[in-house]
């Protein structure tokens, strides 16, 4: 059975017991109030044999819903153990046997905790978060930076460095063709740049949004200039 198909009928399964719960219960109930009704004296005013029914449809309820627990009970541990719920974490890999194999799970580790910083840290260009903060589209690498694919020969970069009010991200975007990197602080910026390269024109514009210096930039050309390149 194909995992679809378990979950739909786990799910079924699951519906049909907790019907049968609550179908006990109402059964209980409404037998409870027909018996106390009927063996209320009838020298008792309508009214107080009404609530006298509805106390005993309360016993009623409560009592057969016990004993269907007694039925119920162990399919519901069943299904427990045979459709535990799924996990959203991904489980650690075994312990490493050689230092070898130990830094290839950090390594591991560390590209994936870069792609995630990357995707939380959009929204600071990304104010609608319904796009760059897809964490499956970023690739991390091992040295904490990250890129987010987005047309052929055009990525968006993103690094975190500590400044002098905490960490500080940067959003740069780069090109295999070797040209200048262009810091991005919002969205309008990559279509701009997008837009100028669909129709050949030059997407200088697009960095008169940036405050970044020529020291920083002398830095972003020897770090990032062309990593995408091959």
């Amino acid at each position: 059975m194909t995992a679809p198909l378990r979950q739909t009928a786990n799910a079924v399964a699951h519906s049909m017991i907790e019907g049968a719960s609550m179908a006990s219960a109402l059964i209980g109930g409404a037998a409870g109030a027909y018996l106390g009704y009927q063996l209320a004296p009838v020298a008792w005013p309508d009214g107080t044999r009404v609530l006298f029914a509805g106390a005993v449809a309360v016993v009623g309820a409560v009592a057969v819903d016990g004993l269907a627990e007694l039925v119920l009970a162990p399919m519901r541990r069943l299904m427990r153990t045979r459709s535990p719920l799924p996990s959203t974490r991904a489980s650690a890999p075994a312990p490493a046997a050689t230092l070898d194999e130990a830094l290839a799970q950090v390594v591991t580790a560390t590209e994936g905790d870069a792609a995630h910083r990357a995707a939380n840290a959009s929204f600071r260009i990304d104010d609608g978060e319904s796009f760059l903060r897809d964490e499956s589209r970023w690739r991390g690498y091992e040295d904490g930076e990250a890129s987010f694919y987005l047309a052929p020969g055009v990525w968006l970069h993103h690094r975190a460095e500590m400044g002098k009010y905490g960490r500080e991200h940067h959003f740069t975007l780069l090109t295999g063709d070797g040209e200048q990197p262009v810091a991005i602080t919002g969205m309008e910026q990559i279509r701009h740049h997008l837009a100028a390269r669909a129709a050949g024109l030059p997407a200088v514009p697009a960095t008169a949004h940036g405050d970044v210096d020529g020291d920083k930039d002398d830095v972003l050309d020897d770090d990032l200039t062309g990593i995408h390149a091959v």
